[in-house]
């Protein structure tokens, strides 16, 4: 049976400044399918969705849900017109409890003569939670108590409790683990058995060809097509979305089977502990080596990494640099930075740029010191240096006096990446790198990684995906329950089931 359209746009269009995001579309999606969104990052996917789900306003072009003219005038508006959206980055508001994040915008539900009854917010976001495979948590707790995956699945209850009539998910299963990306799936498989319709943004093929009916496909800010899913192989997808066929094949990681690195050591950790997120941690780092660093989300990996860039205090043991021919111990961000570390976090938006200033100002805090005479910065100087840094990953935008938060999710992490060698930085602290941004940025990672190599510059590569792992590093170090578990060396042997053995 062929089901009513249950919403669609006309002539679509949005710009940022000079820079057309979406240009003139026109998409549609019936209800009892899950329609796989994809493209390059810059495509105009985020703005598309983002436009259908209120986020942003449409500079010209028409909405119609259920058949009907439809304008958002914001989220608020969208949800209570049965349309919900989670998006790519982090979405939920420091300072509020888990329940009046998930409530948020829709206080009067639990307000009766202007005074809120929270003893009903909290009992009806715990019902929730639970409901939606989400047990043992607070709701009266502060959302900052959670963790990077818990506030993105407290998004999805923010999403389901008004239960919309669309679903949009934009590029999350990449910030969770295998549990929650399979609370995920059940999640939209329910939304088609119920007759609704899912929009779903992945730059995982595999996702896209196991759970998504129909895949729509963009470039440049325009529709190339929309294809049943039966219809299409990953080369052909690739060839739609950067419109010839990719280089090699997409085969990106690494060629060799042996690790390679020089002897010499240039960061060793001793004992390092932080209670409740890792212990006893001991591992030195090689000039010329990428180490992986992988295991469950929770293992304590994340945590691991901020507190070898200095940026979260360890109770015991330290980290230690041998660079120059100097000894230097890391307490601080402030002294990685100085001594060229680099440090790219898994929460991008968050932690790793400042998404209400520009790109130029973004790619030249690192290297302040450089660009100062006393207290004084030179405008001139400070331009010339974003312009020729944002070059080497050919970041696309306007120009770099652009605001950051404009940009796509893979010319952010460019951005994340650029500031850091525009400083010089000899090791690179990278926490998934490659989260959310699509074949070819990633292509440009991890070929800068092997560059990285080849200059004797050394990364940490923290990573949840295990083929990552293996196809990039010279070593992995496995972590469980916040302690190693396991070490392999770089090898045609290594496996994801051999992995799996150290993590679960």
């Amino acid at each position: 049976m062929r089901r009513e359209v249950t919403l669609s746009c006309k002539n679509i269009k949005k710009a940022f400044g000079a820079t057309l995001a979406v240009e003139n579309v026109s998409f549609e999606i019936r209800g009892g399918q899950i329609r796989g969104l994809i493209g390059e990052n810059g495509s105009g996917k985020t703005t598309l969705v983002s436009m259908l789900a209120g986020i942003l306003k449409c500079d010209e072009g028409s909405m119609e849900k259920d058949g009907m003219q439809c304008s958002l005038a914001n989220v608020i508006d969208a949800n209570k017109k049965g349309i919900s959206m989670i998006v790519q980055e982090m979405c939920t508001i420091d300072g509020l409890t888990i329940a009046q994040n998930i409530f948020f915008g829709h206080e009067k539900s639990f307000s009766k003569y202007g005074i809120l009854n929270l003893a009903k917010m909290n009992s009806v976001a715990k019902e929730l939670l639970e409901k939606y495979g989400i047990p043992d948590v607070d709701p009266a707790a502060d959302i900052t108590s959670l963790s990077f995956e818990q506030r993105k699945l407290t998004e999805f209850v923010k999403a389901l409790y008004t239960n919309p009539d669309v679903l949009i998910v934009d590029e999350t299963t990449t910030a969770l683990s295998q549990h929650g990306r399979e609370l995920l799936f059940k999640i939209m498989h329910e939304f088609k058995q119920q007759g609704k319709p899912v929009i779903f943004i992945t730059h995982d093929l595999p996702e896209l060809f196991e759970h998504c009916d129909s895949v729509t496909v963009m470039r440049d800010g325009k529709i190339v097509g929309t294809y049943d899913i039966q219809e299409l192989s990953e080369n052909k997808i690739k060839a739609l979305m950067v419109g010839r066929e990719f280089e090699d094949g997409g085969k990106y990681y690494r060629e060799d089977l042996e690790s390679t690195y020089e002897d010499e050591v240039v960061l060793k950790v001793e004992g390092l502990s932080k209670p409740g997120a890792f212990q006893d941690i001991n591992f030195e780092l090689h000039k010329g080596e990428i180490l992986g660093i992988g295991g469950l989300t929770n293992c304590g990996m994340h945590d691991l990494g901020k507190s070898l860039f200095g940026m979260e205090k360890a109770e015991s043991g330290k980290v230690t640099y041998y660079m120059n021919k100097k000894t230097i111990e890391v307490t601080t961000a402030r002294k990685a930075i100085a001594n060229k570390i680099a440090y790219v976090s898994k929460n991008r938006d968050q932690e790793s740029l400042m998404l209400t200033s520009s790109i130029m100002d973004n790619i030249a805090l690192p290297g302040i010191d450089q660009l100062s005479t006393a207290t004084f910065v030179s405008p001139g100087k400070k331009y010339k240096y974003a312009i020729q840094n944002s070059k080497q990953l050919s970041i696309k935008m306007h120009n770099v006096k652009q605001m950051v938060m404009h940009l796509s999710g893979g010319n952010k992490q460019k951005v994340a990446i650029s500031k850091w060698l525009a400083n010089g930085s000899e090791i690179f602290i990278l926490d998934c790198p490659t989260r959310g941004i699509d074949i070819s940025v990633k292509a440009a990672v991890y070929k800068l990684m092997q560059e990285f190599k080849t200059q004797g510059r050394s990364v940490i590569m923290i990573s949840e995906e295990l083929l990552e792992l293996i196809g990039m590093s010279d070593r992995i170090i496995m972590m469980k329950q916040g302690k190693i578990s396991g070490l392999a060396e770089r090898g045609k042997d290594i496996s994801e089931e051999y992995l799996l053995n150290y993590m679960i």
